[in-house]
């Protein structure tokens, strides 16, 4: 579990990694210092500008040098920001719509109506929640056959009304309980991929935290897709091909060494498209800014997309798919 300390920023607390004990302990010097300068006639300014210098260092190489197991604990970070973030950050008016039509609701995968930079468009992704509770209501993130039902219903809503759709992934996987398999899940993600192939609009998806299994594939099966440099994508989790591969989940940071999860590798695949960069220190230390540069990059690619026709961009999503499968 992180740690957690008294941070120098904005923020009131951070929840430290194991792998960020260092800066941690300069942080929280830090904030000791000007706590103990309060009020105090002792001029300490020098000293705190060497140390908040050395703890700004340090935060950038420990982040410029991260393994695939450390971006995969970013990834995961209980304080990194998901979809309602981006929708009160990066986008406006955003109008939720619920319902399946069908079942009911499920609130790990949210959608609606919104705008990004004064475009119109269809907003869908996962919501892991920021606490105990939101958590609990959303399921960790992770959807339910009504869910990708839902996301469905709002792909066809974008056809219908000529509007382009952006996706937010960020997920463990798709929900694993019995009554998700008897509600249909295998064939809901089916017809959620099924969906995306099938859009006449443009469609940019992105990875935010996490993009597990087909739970993020059936919301990120788009002609574009971008990645956040701290995410991760993947077939299974680093803990369950551990377990298959070696039965343990110990063996967890040699299987995300080697199932290479991480943007950087994804990008020299060719399975995503762009990575988007984030504030030193991971998107959990700035939720803002990591939103605005998702946003901009978002932006420049609906916009590099606006000019296809449906046919081309249905053409270009089949073989961008067939193109990884090769």
């Amino acid at each position: 579990m992180p740690a957690r300390a008294r941070a120098t920023s904005g923020v009131a607390m951070v929840s430290y990694l194991e792998f960020e004990k260092p800066v941690a302990e300069l942080e929280t010097r830090i904030a000791e210092l000007r706590s103990a300068a309060e009020g105090d006639e002792v001029d300490i300014t020098n000293e705190l500008q060497r140390l908040e210098l050395k703890s700004a260092d340090l935060l950038a190489s420990t982040y410029a040098s991260l393994t695939p197991w450390q971006k995969t604990q970013v990834a995961r970070h209980p304080s990194r920001p998901h979809f309602r973030d981006y929708v009160e950050y990066a986008f406006e008016e955003f109008v939720p719509l619920g319902g399946d039509r069908a079942y009911g609701e499920d609130e790990a995968i949210m959608g609606g109506f919104a705008k990004l930079n004064g475009r119109k468009i269809v907003l869908i992704g996962h919501e892991k929640g920021n606490d105990t509770a939101s958590r609990i209501r959303h399921n960790f993130g992770m959807g339910k056959p009504e869910g990708y039902r839902k996301a469905i219903r709002l792909m066809e809503l974008a056809g219908r009304f000529n509007l382009p759709v952006v996706t937010l992934v960020d997920t463990s996987g798709a929900f694993p309980g019995v009554e998700a398999e008897e509600r249909g899940q295998a064939e809901a993600i089916a017809r959620s991929t099924e969906a995306c192939l099938a859009l006449p609009v443009p469609m940019v998806a992105s990875i935010v935290g996490e993009g597990g299994s087909g739970g993020a594939v059936a919301l990120a099966s788009a002609e574009r897709v971008l990645m956040l440099e701290h995410a991760v994508y993947s077939v299974i989790s680093p803990e369950g091909c551990a377990s298959i591969l070696w039965r343990t989940a110990e063996k967890a940071p040699d299987a995300a060494e080697a199932m290479k999860v991480t943007a950087q590798n994804l990008k020299e695949l060719g399975v995503i498209d762009r990575i988007v960069g984030e504030p030193v220190g991971g998107a959990h230390r700035d939720p803002r800014a990591a939103a605005h540069s998702l946003a901009e990059a978002i932006g420049e690619e609906l916009d590099k997309l606006s000019i296809h026709s449906a046919d081309e961009l249905k053409r270009m999503r089949e073989e961008r798919f067939l193109q990884i499968a090769g």
